[in-house]
């Protein structure tokens, strides 16, 4: 078939063509049109609220954002002064922050709130925000008006806090990450060093895991973990650290050891804990843990050498359930391959 492109063949009944229309060229006004059209779906879209103004300071456009953060609908704020339907205070001062769509129009860059700025809302409540407004030009670069965009300033804050739990913490379970207990460590033996105390890390690994995600499912699975890391922490103190290090591996350390016995006596503890009935709902057979436990500074004073050592240990405790199943000698490398790839730069202390 003939492609026609943009003109549009009129066909008689056999379908043959006898005469082709070029459909209207869309106008100026029409494209410009298309174009604010464009302009406006995009900015109600987005999560920033958004004001323009005209080079004399009254309101030509809100999105929705807007309308919502200042409590004044388009239909009414339109054609009023900018400072009228935007009123920002120092939070600590109470004063009146300067307009900043004012300043941008007027040095004809942009410019921002400062920090500790709250909006008040046209019924009298407030809201902490950012800010920042820029001028807007015509053609021949002469300065026509300013559009200013801000958000409410806590979502901003709930973002970072966000990201910084995250890089923290592991996102199944919530417990701490590897980069967590490595800062943790360092803190702990710092108390150990001044008060001559010991810390231990004990190693643990639940030894029937593959059994539940092959019978029950990865879903399963993943529910035993985030009940497991909850009995973990049941079992330890408040100064105590319960770290997911990976796949069904857990750290746990214990700081400001007194008594030489209590980091047997806890993992004895986390043992009983795990093998109770009803940890996981549908997994008849009795759940167990391997723990290998290091102590600094008995068995080293660094994290990576501690976490080997617990890691080997925890591996010869594993050969008393399987006894069959000799374990590799290269298994104590692995903790080491894989904290080094994690943490390059790891000093030992």
């Amino acid at each position: 078939m003939k492609d026609y492109g943009r003109f549009a063949p009129l066909s008689d009944d056999g379908g043959m063509p006898f005469r082709i229309l070029e459909p209207p060229r869309p106008t100026t006004e029409d494209l410009l049109y298309e174009e604010r059209e464009r302009a406006r779906v995009t900015l109600d879209s987005i999560g920033d609220a958004v004001i323009s103004t005209d080079a004399s300071g009254r309101v030509t456009y809100m999105n929705q954002v807007a309308e919502n953060m200042t409590g004044w609908p388009f239909s009414e704020a339109k054609g009023k002064r900018f400072t009228s339907i935007f009123q920002v205070l120092d939070a600590s001062t109470r004063k009146t922050a300067n307009n900043p769509a004012e300043r941008a129009i007027r040095d004809n860059c942009t410019v921002a709130l400062a920090s500790n700025s709250v909006l008040v809302r046209r019924g009298g409540d407030e809201v902490a925000i950012e800010d920042s407004a820029a001028p807007i030009h015509n053609r021949y670069g002469r300065v026509t008006g300013a559009v200013i965009v801000f958000h409410d300033e806590k979502f901003s804050q709930a973002v970072t806090d966000r990201m910084a739990y995250l890089a923290t913490h592991d996102a199944l379970t919530g417990l701490p990450n590897r980069t967590a207990l490595t800062e943790r460590f360092f803190h702990a033996v710092a108390l150990a060093r001044r008060h001559h105390r010991q810390v231990a890390l004990l190693f643990v690994d639940l030894d029937n895991f593959k059994e539940v995600n092959d019978t029950l499912g990865h879903e399963a699975g993943d529910q035993l973990l985030i009940n497991l890391s909850q009995v973990l922490l049941s079992c330890v103190r408040k100064t105590d650290t319960v770290c997911r290090y990976g796949g069904d591996e857990f750290v746990v350390m214990l700081s400001d050891i007194e008594q030489l016995n209590h980091p047997e006596r806890m993992a004895e503890k986390l043992r009983k804990a795990v093998s109770a009935p009803g940890l996981l709902e549908g997994f008849a057979p009795t759940l167990r843990l391997s723990i290998g436990i290091s102590v600094y500074p008995e068995d080293g004073i660094g994290l990576e050498t501690l976490l080997e050592k617990a890691d080997a240990a925890m591996y010869r405790r594993k050969e008393t359930y399987r006894p069959a199943e000799p374990e590799p000698e290269a298994a104590p490398s692995r903790i080491v391959a894989r904290t080094r790839s994690m943490y390059p730069s790891m000093r030992r202390l």
